[in-house]
């Protein structure tokens, strides 16, 4: 196991640190459910320096990110970030990601960390017909995401930028905390707004530090990796492993919307295919029409009992106080208003097919 820059931080705030994905990371300081509300209601902090970090340098950089990821990058000027994923030639995905275009031919690929050793292959075997120039600066940045509706007026004492100036999945290079060419991206993982920012490992104390100074009076709290699971369960977005893995395409797990067919990519005439012939299932989002918790694994049944699809997250929502999740069914059951059963041990549980976002602002 691997340990954050941050480790002994967490440990002396009582966090409880559990292994995910290679690494030692906090779960959870106070509680979920509190923690949750906080980000929804004022500002929380999470320590995600476990994700990956890929630059792709040199004049056929976007070409080859052209190649491995389902979105069209040629999009993005300087300052943009991008939601992609890398297609896999089975239909499914590698993992998703996000793109930072740095500068003129130069691009921060950002993925999961359970990936990091798998998308590096991935993208260094597609290289050699580009020779882009790959480094992998997972093990020296760290990342911190501080998310929440107070997050802009609690930092903008530490940073000469206007904050507030910068739009969602944009980003600047600048000071921050006393730190010079900070990254500070208006992008995250909650749906409640805030920033992410990215520094190396020798800078994350001095700015963890400031930024619980400068957050105090906007009761700013460290927040763990289960907070952030229900988070972002709540908007829906899709977690890697879960929702979206080696074998679900971009068509079925609802991602079309990054998949442009307007590029060669990796598998895009098999894609294209499914999305004019039309998957057969689809991942769908659910609340409980009763009282109950679903949980990934559990199975999605018919009236008859018979099983039809499974459940790909699931968890309380804190917001709601309902029983929400996604999962994949068949296309007939995949419309809105469409009545599921979620099996939760000896009771099929009725549920109602509804549309993303669970949690609106």
């Amino acid at each position: 196991m691997k340990n954050i820059a941050l480790h002994q931080v967490h440990e002396k705030l009582g966090a409880k640190m559990v292994p995910f994905a290679g690494y030692n990371m906090p779960v959870q300081y106070e509680g979920v459910t509190a923690e949750h509300l906080t980000v929804r209601e004022s500002v929380g902090v999470f320590d995600v320096s476990h994700m990956g970090e890929f630059l792709v340098s040199g004049e056929n950089a976007l070409a080859l990110i052209q190649k491995v990821t389902s979105n069209d990058a040629s999009k993005l000027a300087i300052g943009d970030a991008q939601y992609s994923c890398f297609p896999n030639t089975e239909n499914g995905i590698v993992d998703d990601l996000i793109c930072y275009r740095i500068k003129d031919n130069q691009y921060l690929l950002v993925v999961n960390a359970s990936n990091i050793e798998k998308d590096w292959n991935w993208i260094s075997k597609y290289n050699e017909e580009f020779g882009a120039d790959l480094k992998d600066l997972s093990d020296d940045y760290s990342l911190l995401a501080i998310q929440g509706p107070k997050a802009v007026e609690a930092m903008q004492s530490l940073s000469s930028l206007d904050l507030a100036d910068i739009p969602f999945y944009k980003f600047k290079v600048g000071d921050f905390a006393g730190i010079e060419h900070v990254i500070i991206s208006a992008t995250g993982y909650t749906g409640s707004g805030g920033f992410e920012i990215y520094c190396k490992n020798s800078e994350v104390e001095q700015i963890w530090n400031r930024v619980f100074l400068a957050g105090a009076e906007f009761g700013i709290k460290p927040i763990g990796l289960a907070a952030r699971d229900t988070l972002r369960l709540e908007m829906g977005y899709c977690l890697y492993g879960n929702d979206i893995d080696d074998t679900t395409s971009p068509i079925e797990a609802g991602l079309g919307w990054i998949t442009k067919f307007n590029k060669d990519f990796v598998n895009a005439d098999a894609l294209a295919k499914q999305k004019e012939e039309k998957p057969s299932r689809k991942l769908v989002a659910f609340e409980l029409n009763a009282r109950g918790i679903p949980r990934q694994g559990y199975d999605i049944v018919d009236e008859e009992g018979n099983t039809i699809g499974n459940v790909t997250s699931g968890t309380m929502s804190p917001s709601l106080s309902k029983g929400i999740g996604l999962g994949y069914v068949p296309i007939a059951s995949a419309k809105m208003g469409s009545q599921i059963l979620i099996q939760i041990r000896k009771k099929a549980i009725p549920a109602t097919v509804v549309k993303l976002p669970f949690y609106n602002k």
